[in-house]
């Protein structure tokens, strides 16, 4: 059976960092494991402490009266060197619980008022690219009100709004970069009829 025998922490980072595993595979041998984390060290890796505590949210904003448009970023993303399509998103501050993190986080990107609405097991934390990192988000579902705006943003971020309809969801799955949870939450509104949230009352 696979196991994970040492843990060596490689950098010191506020955000994010770099762990070396050794790995022991299942035919034994034993070689090193690269995982980047938001742990700040080794004993809180997810792989040290069975407990998935999700490290951010990502926010699925549908807005409009007629609730037919969704809420999305097209932010610059410096390990592409381009632009990128993606839900509003942000990391869970210590001692914060997720609904906050998902109102916080949709003003601090969007300018707009985030109401969120009970996700049930669709809103426990799901692990992103789970051959790099040990990260898992929640989503946090809702309906956005008023204008959108990029003045509460951060000067590190580039970030344009977006609030788009299912034709144009339609042109950006076929035209433009797109993170893969996005793409996914996409072809979910474009299929749905009526209220895309809809799925959560039942």
């Amino acid at each position: 059976m696979s196991r994970i025998q040492r843990i060596e922490k490689q950098t010191d980072n506020r955000f994010l960092n770099l762990y070396e595993l050794q790995a022991v595979r299942r035919s034994g041998r034993v070689s090193p494991y690269y995982v980047a984390s938001r742990a700040t060290d080794s004993t809180q890796l997810k792989a040290v402490t069975g407990v998935n505590k999700p490290d951010g949210v990502i926010l699925y904003g549908v807005y409009g009266e007629k609730k037919d448009r969704v809420v999305l970023v097209r932010q610059f993303r410096y390990p592409l060197g381009d632009y990128v399509y993606e839900f509003p998103a942000g990391l869970v501050e210590p001692g914060e619980e997720i609904l906050q993190a998902g109102i916080r986080e949709m003003y601090e990107e969007t300018g707009l008022n985030f109401t969120p609405k009970e996700g049930g097991s669709y809103s426990r934390p799901f692990f992103t690219t789970i051959g790099m990192t040990d990260e898992s988000c929640a989503t946090v579902f809702g309906y956005c009100s008023g204008e959108a705006t990029n003045v509460h943003q951060e000067e590190s971020e580039d970030i344009q709004v977006v609030l788009a309809d299912r034709e144009e969801c339609r042109r950006i799955l076929k035209e433009e970069h797109v993170a893969i949870m996005c793409a996914y939450m996409l072809m979910h509104f474009i299929a749905s009829d009526g209220d895309p949230l809809a799925f959560l009352d039942a």
